[in-house]
């Protein structure tokens, strides 16, 4: 090997060995690769995901306990699970029940709104509308060959979870046979936040075209109050006018709020 010159010597500083600089300069980078840690190999998201253990720990109590063991936001939380895998979704199921103010409300919210919720995609609320569906059907199917008149409080689950949330009024009617069991239950019209079109023929009409001799007609009230108002009773006494002639037999006009329900025919107004 050739010996080398040393480099010039700077007055103002002492003269240090170049080999020795060396060694010091990769001894001082040792111990940094040393202290590394497992964890510090992990992924980013991997390694913040410290909601692992209370998953598990949720999924344990729901199974031991029941639903009663757990809060409105813990049974959405347990939802969420399966359609947000990668992310804490307590603060997700707790933002939805705080923007919805319970259960039945996040389920019943349009899916525009719901994705207006912090961390709620489209694919999260299309799957949180169908769960919604899934619970409608399960109440409509609670009436299939029933009579209704004796599953009372059937109709008024299943008109709740259908209609309470809309944002605009719905009428609906549900066509009985001759011994008041369900024929069909059909939305006639849309409209406002608070009006509906209603057409007395129409209903009528289609009564007549459905071979049912009785009708229950419900409609909501987006406001969330169920009171009936002047035009709900007249529009009702107008159908019912109509219908008598024709057989057909109108035993209530249920109006659904998110607050309860009103019965025209309870409040003898019918």
């Amino acid at each position: 090997m050739t010996n080398r010159p040393a480099p010039p010597h700077d007055g103002n500083a002492p003269a240090m060995d170049e080999e020795a600089d060396e060694r010091g300069f990769f001894a001082e980078q040792a111990p940094k690769s040393a202290s590394l840690k497992k964890s510090d190999l992990l992924p980013r998201d991997e390694k913040q995901a410290h909601y692992h253990g209370h998953r598990d720990r949720l999924r344990a109590r729901y199974r031991e306990h029941g639903d009663a063991a757990l809060a409105d936001y813990e049974i959405l939380e347990l939802l969420l699970f399966r359609l947000i895998p990668r992310r804490d979704t307590k603060p997700i199921a707790k933002a939805l029940i705080e923007r919805f103010g319970n259960l039945a409300g996040v389920f019943g919210a349009p899916a525009a709104l719901l994705q207006e919720v912090n961390g709620v995609g489209e694919a999260v609320a299309h799957d949180l509308k169908l769960v919604s569906t899934v619970a409608h059907r399960m109440l409509k199917s609670e009436l299939r060959g029933k009579q209704v008149l004796s599953s009372w409080s059937s109709v008024i689950d299943y008109c709740h979870a259908a209609m309470a949330y809309e944002a605009r009024e719905q009428f609906r009617i549900l066509f009985l046979d001759k011994r008041n069991a369900l024929i069909a239950d059909e939305v006639q019209g849309r409209g406002t936040v608070d009006h509906t079109p209603v057409y007395p023929r129409e209903v009528v009409r289609r009564a007549l075209e459905l071979s049912a001799t009785a009708i229950i007609l419900v409609h909501n009230h987006p406001s969330g109050d169920p009171t009936p108002s002047r035009a709900d009773i007249d529009m009702t006494k107008t159908i019912i006018d109509t219908a008598k002639p024709l057989g057909i037999t109108v035993h209530d006009h249920i109006i659904i709020g998110k607050e309860g329900h009103a019965s025209l025919k309870g409040l003898r107004l019918i």
